[in-house]
């Protein structure tokens, strides 16, 4: 990290993405309401995490990154936070039992409330609008008085991140991921689905292991592991005036910390080596992610990686491929293979989501199953045929049981998508999906 950094100077940057404030006076009062408020999260947290992070880059663990493509202002009940966490969890556990490989969880949660898009503008009824942004920056309904950036909805994404954090902590340290209880997450409309079937046996064999170590006289009770997860937070990093503000000098390190989440990734459309997204990532301690598309050559890449990992530091730098079915097998191999020879222990993740999105006929923004899982497969062929380590998925996906994502186990049929199409953004895995998901994935893992 350069010694001249300082959390503000990105704004001496081209930067991209960022929405149209129609008060200068008013984004700075914000921005300093935000800088006096407590952090969300914690340093040792953060360095924690990297230690995990830094075992999947030598090939000892996995990385599920899952959660909702957008977090909503309307819908932020600790009800909907437990269904995720559920879904999350189920995952972890099938990834985790039938693989043999730990798993580390980071959500998209607790911040995920901005979003880069392809256009500026929309037509709704006839009408040119601006796109939506997110709730942190302006309502999800098309008129265009809802969609004027307002920055104090920053301070409102602030609080609800809180308030989920607080949730998140309570859930997974007061016995709801107890792993004797992996039976009662099983939901109803899963536990009725095959893939709920295949878990719920899943879940039956742990039981009796548990009860098998019992009975062997192992105290199970002073076993945290067994009894509480960890459930790391992360968001994109894409508006800084919040990050900013949210970052802070550890005394004890003489480092900055991005306080805002454990894990920030910048994405496809902002990770210019020279603009002022990479430019800010590169100061903060945090690990980092960075989205690789099917544009991004191999110098550019690695001068992301001198930027934001110049002292080649395990469990710092996450490399998310988000290539598309069509491209990630002939892509993919150049990118993996110059970043290895350059020294970077970097975890690749695979997004499969962003390069499988259409139109249906009908006019929904969706996804079919079976290219997320070809993507995920091409994602496993090109590393094991390299000899890298194929270090996670980044997942968007709901607890809820919507309807926005084609085929799966139980197949969604595109007549069937008007029945729960609930997302503010892009179209969601339901929790059938997603389980089933994970049950391809470890075997992918296995083989």
């Amino acid at each position: 990290m350069s010694l001249q950094w300082d959390p503000w100077d990105w704004q001496n940057y081209p930067i991209a993405q960022q929405p149209t404030w129609h008060s200068r006076d008013e984004l700075d009062a914000v921005r300093r309401e935000l800088s006096l408020r407590a952090p969300l999260v914690f340093p040792r947290e953060i360095d924690s995490l990297k230690r995990g992070l830094a075992r999947a880059a030598h090939g000892k663990a996995f990385v599920l990154q899952a959660g909702d493509c957008a977090e909503s202002f309307n819908d932020h009940s600790a009800a909907t936070i437990r269904a995720k966490l559920r879904v999350i969890l189920q995952m972890a556990v099938v990834l985790t039992y039938s693989s043999g490989v730990s798993v580390v969880k980071i959500g998209r949660i607790a911040g995920q409330y901005a979003k880069p898009r392809s256009s500026e503008t929309e037509v709704h009824h006839g009408v040119q609008i601006p796109v939506f942004r997110g709730h942190i920056v302006h309502d999800d309904r098309p008129t265009l008085e809802a969609r004027r950036p307002d920055p104090q909805r920053m301070l409102t994404a602030y609080d609800l991140s809180r308030a989920t954090v607080s949730t998140v902590k309570a859930l997974t340290e007061g016995g709801f991921s107890d792993l004797s209880r992996a039976h009662s997450w099983n939901q109803d409309f899963v536990a009725s689905s095959p893939e709920g079937e295949r878990y719920e046996s899943i879940a039956a064999e742990i039981e009796r292991a548990l009860h098998f170590m019992a009975a062997c006289g192992i105290d199970l009770s002073k076993e945290e592991v067994l009894h509480q997860i960890t459930l790391w937070t992360s968001h994109e990093a894409l508006l800084l005036g919040y990050e900013a503000a949210l970052t802070r000098l550890d005394p004890a390190s003489q480092r900055f910390y991005d306080l805002s989440a454990h894990q920030l990734w910048i994405g496809d459309r902002t990770r210019d080596p020279k603009g002022a997204h990479v430019r800010f990532a590169s100061g903060v301690a945090n690990p980092i992610g960075v989205k690789v598309g099917p544009s991004m050559g191999i110098s550019d890449l690695l001068d992301v990686c001198r930027e934001l990992d110049p002292d080649r530091e395990p469990g710092r730098l996450m490399l998310v491929a988000r290539m598309g079915r069509g491209a990630v097998r002939d892509k993919l191999g150049d990118l993996v293979t110059a970043v290895r020879d350059a020294g970077h222990p970097v975890v690749w993740l695979c997004d499969p989501m962003h390069g499988n999105t259409f139109l249906s006929e009908a006019g929904y923004k969706t996804r079919d199953f079976e290219d997320i899982m070809d993507e995920i497969s091409g994602f496993f062929e090109v590393h094991r045929r390299l000899g890298t380590w194929p270090g996670g998925i980044h997942i968007e996906l709901t607890g809820q049981d919507v309807t926005e994502c084609l085929g799966g186990g139980e197949e969604v049929l595109e007549e069937e998508l008007s029945r729960a199409y609930d997302t503010i953004c892009d179209p969601r895995l339901n929790a059938r999906q997603s389980l089933d998901l994970a049950y391809r994935v470890a075997e992918l893992l296995i083989r």
